[in-house]
């Protein structure tokens, strides 16, 4: 950080009553939202692109987060779906290192660096909670990885799936929704659980780390009724969504939006980070959505959706707001979900060296003062790794490899697209042939670094035995 940013810091701390150099660190919440895409608000994630927006949905709360701090036209998640994206979260660490999918038995968070842990290594003074969706399979515990107070092991069954919500098997066999009118995907009461541990923190005068992890806008799919009706009343989707979808969203919001009235009501705007993202890309199908020729694509105007490292896959909503960000910033420059380990570390005064060398995430507060700025990684690059749907990615700048492995671990294909103005990745855009050298630069880039983390490569498929 800059002398500017730290004197704009130590500017806000004073005038607020919070905190001081040498004295309190700056609060930080983190709001994670489920399989959210990032077209999927009501304003644009990139001015520069217009179809950047749904305009059927409603997010407003969310849009006010945007206007009062930066958009990330470039955010990204660490991978397509949400387990190995949250443990990459935790531990800043790419998920080719940490683990590409739900289990990891190479990876238990607890024995490494973990955000709560490293907060604390900067300052013994936060308070850390973890309230929502843990994660499947994520082996260790929130109060192992350092944090004070949480949900526990949570899943995706606590925030409704149909085997809990009545229904026998998949969500095929059940309603495209489910109506719940006190607390649908559990956000009232896990927006609850996050205010009361800010005030009561806010109350000690300690800094404090949260992470608020909303189950919507994962299945099933779970609304209010009358949130329900208002979306029926408005018409059709403007993309291959459901009203109930839409509705459900609507209140993801509404508790986004508490969470920021109770910052304001506490007097710690001014001394408290507020970061916006979502643990992967939407889903390409929800329970009851349609496609016809009417209607766009849910991701829409990036192609694939979760699972998938296209851009739809990992490109998701990515805000920031708080001390020493303009209102209304935006900033082009490519950052991940591993990046928040180093970030929040480094807010809160920690040091570089201190953290651990398995981190692959930087510090994106720099650029909190200035958007234009390069960041500089050990990679050059953002990682992505997902060995067992036999596809991993680079992006570098303004370009994207995204290669495909046989069976043997071997690239088999590779596709170049530029994905700064426009990020589709469709036919005749495909700059494979026409830069070969940068495309063979990244490929390297991709096949050292996965040499070095001795990351999971491609087994083969098992051939299917022919019926007597």
């Amino acid at each position: 950080m800059t002398y500017r940013f730290l004197l704009t810091l130590l500017i806000a701390g004073l005038s607020s009553g919070g905190f001081a150099l040498g004295a309190q660190a700056p609060n930080i919440l983190l709001i994670l939202t489920d399989d959210h895409g990032w077209s999927q608000l009501s304003e644009v994630m990139d001015p520069r692109l217009a179809e950047s927006r749904s305009e059927y949905l409603e997010t407003p709360h969310m849009v006010r987060l945007m206007e009062e701090g930066m958009r990330f036209t470039s955010g990204y998640s660490p991978a397509p779906l949400c387990t190995p994206t949250r443990r990459s979260i935790l531990c800043g660490t790419s998920t080719a290192r940490s683990g590409t999918e739900f289990a990891s038995p190479k990876w238990i968070p607890a024995d490494h660096l973990t955000i709560p842990k490293a907060l604390k290594a900067a300052n013994p003074d936060y308070r850390c909670a973890h309230f929502g969706k843990w994660g499947e399979l994520m082996t260790s515990t929130p109060e192992e990885c350092g944090y004070d107070a949480s949900d526990g092991m949570t899943g995706n069954n606590t925030g409704g799936m149909p085997r809990t919500l009545g229904v026998k098997g998949s969500h095929g066999d059940g309603p495209p929704h489910f109506i719940d009118n006190k607390d649908p995907k559990r956000t009232r009461t896990m927006t609850g659980r996050a205010i009361d541990f800010m005030r009561a923190q806010a109350e000690e005068g300690n800094p404090f780390y949260v992470q608020a992890s909303y189950y919507a806008q994962h299945l099933s799919v779970v609304c209010k009724e009358d949130t329900l009706v208002k979306y029926i009343e408005k018409g059709t989707p403007d993309r291959g969504y459901t009203h109930a979808w839409a509705a459900m969203m609507e209140e993801l919001d509404d508790g986004v939006g508490r969470l920021l009235d109770a910052i304001d009501e506490l007097g710690i705007a001014d001394t408290t980070y507020v970061f916006f993202t979502a643990d992967n890309g939407g889903r390409g199908t929800v329970p009851g959505g349609k496609f016809d020729r009417g209607r766009l694509p849910t991701n829409h105007p990036l192609s694939g959706a979760k699972h998938s490292l296209l851009e739809g896959g990992i490109r998701v909503p990515l805000l920031v707001r708080g001390p020493g960000i303009e209102p209304g910033a935006v900033c082009h420059e490519p950052v991940v979900g591993y990046d928040f380990l180093p970030t929040f570390q480094a807010l809160a005064g920690g040091k570089k060296a201190a953290l651990s060398d398995e981190v692959d995430g930087v510090s994106i507060a720099p650029l909190f003062e200035n958007p234009k700025e390069k960041l500089t990684r050990p990679q050059e690059s953002l990682i992505f790794h997902r060995p067992q749907r036999h596809m991993s990615a680079v992006r570098q700048g303004p370009h994207k490899l995204f290669v495909t492995w046989d069976t043997g671990g071997e690239v088999a294909s590779r596709q170049l697209y530029h994905v700064g103005k426009n990020p589709r990745e469709v036919e005749g855009r495909n700059l494979a042939e026409s830069q070969a050298a940068k495309a063979e630069a990244m490929e390297k880039l991709l096949l050292n670094y996965l040499d070095e983390v001795d990351a999971e490569m491609p087994k083969p498929k098992a051939s299917k035995k022919r019926k007597k």
